[in-house]
């Protein structure tokens, strides 16, 4: 357990640069979209400020998750950072769904006026800089496999495609077509609810217990693969936290002695912490009597 607290140690760093990230960049888009007259970069600023809510939300998340286990929580607390996303997912669609009544709001009453070209700039300068901080916080989520940071990356992500969503929006405007720029507000509100919706998907999956059936299938393959094992009766798999939960009953020959089949249930432990870096599973063995 210390590794993983250890871990969500680091992760809760990777969402603090977020937060400093989103800080810097909301100012800097809110301020130059009202003085510039760019709707786009408005909702684009407006989003950034609430991924600093959302942010907070997985910063919280993740020090709940670091709590160690009590008698009401036997497995810990590491299910927080899921919780913590699904917060951030629903503060999202929120955002998204403003955002895009908004920029329809705009467009049907005509109320679009030429943005300046800075605008666009500013767009592909925060495009670039929030792509930085996708890269980062998607490398250290795949490297301690924590959800919650994870889902603060598709977010960064996110940013930096409604970031040049909107520098194009921009751009067309300077044309005479002012309606571009509220048609690319409402693309950046499509893009914010797209993005929060699989968030929520994924969180709610964890959190009602539900497992990739792929990875679920290797893990299979992996245990048939080692001697002795006949059969695997039943096995049953969850995600706690950033924690893979596993419960298999296996058949063997019916002949072996306990220590045998012990020796058979460390081998399945140890093949399963190489191959997937599953720490925690309990094997029942059972006689296979077909």
């Amino acid at each position: 357990m210390e590794e993983e607290y250890k871990n969500l140690k680091i992760a809760e760093r990777g969402a603090h640069i977020s937060i400093i990230a989103y800080i810097i960049l909301s100012i800097f888009k809110l301020s130059v979209g009202y003085f510039y007259n760019s709707k786009a970069l408005l909702a684009d600023g407006i989003n950034n400020s609430t991924d600093i809510i959302a942010s907070l939300a997985i910063i919280i998340g993740l020090k709940i998750s670091r709590k160690p286990a009590d008698e009401d929580h036997a497995y810990g607390h590491l299910r927080a950072q899921t919780i913590s996303s699904l917060v951030a997912s629903l503060i999202m669609i929120a955002v998204g769904i403003d955002v895009l009544y908004n920029a329809i709001y705009s467009i049907i009453f005509l109320k679009g006026k030429k943005p300046d070209i800075i605008s666009a700039v500013v767009a592909v300068i925060c495009a670039v800089l929030i792509y930085i901080v996708y890269r980062y916080n998607k490398k250290i989520a795949l490297k301690i496999n924590s959800s919650a940071l994870m889902a603060a990356a598709k977010d960064n992500l996110s940013d930096a495609w409604v970031s040049v969503g909107t520098a194009v929006g921009v751009t067309a405007s300077q044309f005479g077509l002012n309606w571009i720029d509220p048609l690319a507000a409402g693309i950046v509100g499509i893009l914010i609810c797209k993005t929060g919706f699989e968030i929520f998907k994924e969180s709610a999956h964890s959190l009602t217990d539900g497992f990739d059936s792929k990875e679920l299938y290797d893990i299979c393959k992996k245990i048939r693969q080692i001697d002795m094992v006949k059969s695997i009766i039943d096995i049953k798999a969850r995600v706690h936290g950033s924690t893979i939960l596993l419960d298999i009953v296996i058949g063997v020959n019916p002949k072996l002695t306990v220590m045998e089949s012990h020796k058979i249930t460390k081998e399945i432990e140890n093949t399963l912490y190489e191959c997937f870096n599953i720490k925690y599973v309990i094997i029942h063995v059972e006689p296979d009597i077909k």
